[in-house]
């Protein structure tokens, strides 16, 4: 019974570190970065929501996908901080996210087949690839990674 009433406050931040893996510290952590927004009881010990386990673990996931906080956190912040947010919420921000998810693989898999080619080829630079930048004319295009940011390959003018 006692058990019960714990869930119905709320979960301690052991009982939340227990079920996600994280460390306390890490889950103070996330507090502190606006990811999670225990409530406190009249002792002032934390306590969270049901809902703030899949948000942690969403956090897990996005950070070993290589999402920034900052970025995890406006994805979060579409979420209701009132009630565990519903299947249909997480389907709404999810399509945002799998856009921003899709753009990354297409990227990767860019970086993956150029560097094959690269490898093979045996050069490793665009300033002076024969093959994918003769005399380095992607930077007229501009600074940076020309190719990984969606620049077209030059053929031969």
């Amino acid at each position: 019974m006692q058990n019960k009433a714990i869930h119905h406050r709320g979960l301690t931040i052991g009982q939340i570190a227990t079920r996600t893996g994280l460390a306390p510290s890490a889950i103070r952590f996330y507090e502190s970065e606006g990811l999670v927004h225990p409530f406190r009881t009249d002792g002032g010990q934390r306590q969270y929501q049901r809902g703030d386990i899949r948000r942690l673990s969403f956090v897990m996931i996005a950070q070993g996908l290589g999402f920034a906080i900052k970025d995890i956190k406006a994805v979060l912040d579409r979420l209701p901080e009132n009630r565990t947010p519903t299947p249909a919420d997480w389907a709404r921000i999810s399509r945002d996210f799998r856009k921003t998810l899709e753009a990354r693989i297409d990227q990767m898999t860019a970086l993956r087949d150029r560097l094959d080619g690269c490898i093979g080829c045996g050069c490793l630079s665009l300033k002076t690839c024969k093959l994918y930048n003769p005399a380095d004319r992607i930077n007229r295009n501009g600074a940076g990674p020309r190719y990984l940011m969606g620049d077209r390959i030059i053929e031969d003018e």
